[in-house]
């Protein structure tokens, strides 16, 4: 299996709330719901329904999935929203409990274990294990060279400061661009392989 990240960024490479203004307001950031004025569902649409087509997993820290959790099941009777909610789903936390699993089918990752989990799925056969969102859960993946793809859209904003998926280690790690796609809203759509 593959580790692809997938993020809505702005230009100075924030990820944090690009979906509504109460997701994620840690740190004071005020502006939650950046990323939703350039959404271009015929090009940024097709874009994440080919990733769908090729992920068998998704990854994500413990907010992300809670507020995915809150928001997709109700959904349901939608094409993407029936993939979300039957896509094995893989939790990194540390204080939830299977008592709390209420969207399934969803496992556990204590956070010691990520790096040994993520690894095992690795050397597993089948499609994507994809990150999206989950900014602390992409950084730890990039800092252990555990990423083979990062799929960025890459929004026409700068906000100036919130959470990014960088580490801050001072190592470089080398991408290679496979594809770029324009949106009609100057999103560009980028695909990057790691450089082996």
């Amino acid at each position: 299996m593959r580790i692809v990240i997938s993020e809505f960024i702005s230009l100075d490479g924030v990820v944090q709330a690009p979906g509504g203004p109460d997701e994620d307001t840690d740190g004071g950031f005020r502006h939650g719901g950046w990323s939703m004025p350039f959404f271009d569902p015929e090009v940024m649409g097709a874009a994440i329904d080919e990733m769908s087509g090729r992920t068998d997993a998704l990854l994500q820290g413990r907010r992300t999935w809670q507020v995915m959790a809150g928001a997709w099941p109700d959904r349901a009777g939608d094409p993407f929203a029936d993939w979300m909610n039957r896509v094995q789903k893989y939790v990194v936390t540390d204080t939830l409990s299977d008592a709390d699993l209420t969207w399934e089918p969803t496992t556990i990752v204590r956070g010691d274990d990520l790096v040994g989990k993520v690894s095992e799925l690795r050397d597993r056969a089948g499609g994507d294990v994809n990150v999206m969102g989950s900014a602390s859960v992409a950084r730890a993946l990039l800092a252990a060279d555990l990423v083979d793809e990062l799929a960025l859209m890459i929004e026409p904003i700068v906000l100036g400061g919130g959470k990014t998926i960088f580490p801050g280690d001072g190592q470089a790690r080398v991408f290679e661009l496979t594809s770029v796609t324009t949106a009609g809203t100057g999103v560009q759509v980028c695909r990057y392989e790691r450089a082996r």
